[in-house]
């Protein structure tokens, strides 16, 4: 039943009056109480709690796997062994989503499955037995039935209460190191942002209000309160801070989530590189999160980050790219006082071997803890295999490190004859490169490391590589495989456009396509696929004129005629 009008107006009339008050400094926080005996845990200020929980890492995945147990979207079960692993690397806390939906009644007493529950508390007292601040929460119920709360007030609110009451009654005695969050990227069904500003605020004010009434520890706990969307957008962020002041709670944190510039993000639009603009949006969201919430008192916990391309797979923004990103990510966080809690469903961390996918990637996370590393305009230094190289510079990121040296395997290389360095421009000798490009054979050569005061040292891939070379191919609007010889060169992006100079294909804002939504590279297999999404949005008996753009800044051009459902491709 949807609530009457005068009640949306009431709230969102609160909502507005409490602003100015989230606006002010925060003066009151939670102070240690005095040791208690029998060496019970202490309760930390709110600041001192979020504080103590960087890093943090998300067991996602699992628990809030939309279904009727945790291995449902492909991971194993949760066991001690994993978390000792993740235990280990170096993080302080771990966020663990829980999805309640397939295991809550969805009438009466909206009752939690008891076996479920129990479920949830094993793997919390694990994790909290490992030594870790364990932060729980409300996951995919957001988008599966709490968004209907516009047109089912009631009953929505109704089963919110019955599973925070249940929830909070389960952990009433646990240590003051679990933290509760009422919510997962809240968000509402057809209404606009402020209205749905105003039922979050509902939800806040009830989740409060359970929690806290609930007894035990949970009287102090520490509670995790998200923007809508868990946006960083300014609006979002002035709402949140507007409910947060109106519970007058110190031990109060907010939550907000980072998964980068889109463009960058997804690498859509020609946004392949780590560029002044991809950085600026990491300013820019996390002065605005600063500003509203940790300048005012309210810590601030980042509570998923990365990047939304790995949706697809880890390969789509180049690794180099993706490094900066990292790097960049975690300095900057660190730079602002935000705890960070790195979003990980099984993409890196493998849960079978307890071991890194990429090695390199969590270098780079782990680095950014303690400070800055060094990086490069690239990590790709190509080389025309068959002909005397020429030098290669590579302009140095030294983000206020000293240059340490440039090392092939253990041996340091020469300064001087195998490279020279004039501030931060490194130019690798042609000496060098030809030596280390030698032979015909195709691809990686060689992995440089460049060295430096600190930090993690920047990888350089010596590439031999010719050009590529695309062949004609026949296939249909399901698929169009078009076969290439990479020659040791890799896909950056794709250009589509119709004979006229407009976009064709999907994204049809921008003549640079999405990579692994329009098309994926298959090196193993040598082709580029342009897969039903891409043909879904070309028109019938039209003529497609393909650019692919290669990291080695080499380009080719190829034509792609459908008809029907047949569609046929030729190189230029």
């Amino acid at each position: 039943m949807r609530r009457k009008p005068i009640r949306l107006i009431a709230a969102l009339v609160a909502v507005a009056a409490a602003v100015a008050a989230a606006l002010t400094v925060r003066t009151a926080f939670a102070e240690p109480e005095t040791p208690p005996e029998d060496g019970a845990a202490v309760q930390l200020g709110a600041e001192a709690t979020v504080a103590a929980m960087q890093p943090g890492w998300n067991l996602g995945n699992s628990l809030d796997a939309v279904g009727e147990d945790e291995t449902a979207w492909g991971n194993p079960r949760i066991t001690p062994e994993l978390l000792d692993s993740i235990r280990a690397q170096g993080f302080n806390s771990i966020r663990i989503p829980v999805t309640w939906s397939a295991h809550q009644a969805e009438t009466g007493d909206y009752a939690i499955d008891a076996a479920y529950l129990a479920r949830v508390q094993e793997v919390v007292d694990l994790a909290l037995e490992d030594g870790f601040y364990v932060l729980i929460n409300i996951h995919h119920d957001s988008w599966q039935w709490v968004n209907q709360m516009p047109t089912r007030h009631d009953e929505v609110l109704a089963r919110y209460n019955a599973a925070w009451t249940q929830i909070a009654g389960a952990f009433a005695d646990a240590p003051p190191e679990l933290v509760f969050e009422n919510i997962n990227e809240p968000q509402f069904a057809d209404v606009g942002e402020e209205e749905g500003d105003a039922l979050l605020n509902e939800l806040n004010e009830s989740f409060h209000a359970i929690v806290r009434g609930s007894g035990g520890v949970n009287a102090q706990r520490l509670l995790v309160i998200p923007t809508l969307h868990t946006s960083s957008e300014q609006a979002r962020l002035d709402a949140a801070a507007a409910s947060i002041a109106a519970l007058d709670d110190p031990m109060i944190a907010a939550t907000v989530h980072y998964y980068g510039y889109w463009p960058f993000s997804v690498n859509v639009a020609g946004y392949t590189t780590f560029n002044e603009e991809v950085r600026g949006d990491i300013v820019a969201a996390f002065d605005r999160v600063k500003a509203t919430f940790i300048d005012q008192g309210v810590p601030v916990i980042l509570g998923e980050w990365g990047l939304l391309g790995f949706d697809k797979h880890t390969g789509v923004i180049e690794q180099g790219e993706k490094l900066k990103f990292f790097e960049y990510l975690g300095y900057y966080a660190n730079e602002v006082g935000m705890t960070t809690m790195w979003w990980d469903n099984g993409q890196h961390f493998d849960r079978g071997s307890h071991t890194w996918k990429d090695p390199d990637l969590f270098a780079h996370v782990a680095g950014a803890w303690a400070g800055r590393s060094g990086t490069a305009a690239s990590d790709q230094v190509y080389v025309p295999a068959g002909e005397a190289p020429a030098a290669a510079a590579v302009p140095l990121q030294l983000n206020g490190l000293e240059f340490a040296g440039v090392f092939n395997g253990d041996t340091e290389l020469a300064a001087g004859t195998d490279y020279t360095l004039d501030g931060e421009q490194l130019t690798l000798s042609a000496g060098l490169l030809a030596s280390l490009a030698d032979g015909a054979a195709l691809g990686e050569r060689a992995v440089l490391e460049v060295r430096f005061s600190s930090g993690v040292p920047w990888k350089l891939h010596i590439i031999a590589s010719t050009a590529p070379a695309v062949q004609d191919a026949t296939g249909t609007t399901t698929e169009l495989a078009v076969p290439v010889a990479f020659n040791g060169d890799q896909l950056a992006t794709m250009e589509a456009v119709y004979p006229d100079g407009t976009p064709a294909g999907p994204q049809d804002w921008t003549a640079f396509k999405e990579f692994a939504v329009a098309f994926t590279p298959d090196y193993e297999a040598g082709k580029i696929v342009l897969p039903e999404a891409f043909f879904a949005a070309v028109d019938d008996n039209a003529t497609v004129n393909l650019t692919f753009h290669f990291w080695s800044g080499k380009t080719i051009e190829y034509t792609v005629e459908r008809s029907g459902t047949v569609v046929t491709g030729s190189a230029a």
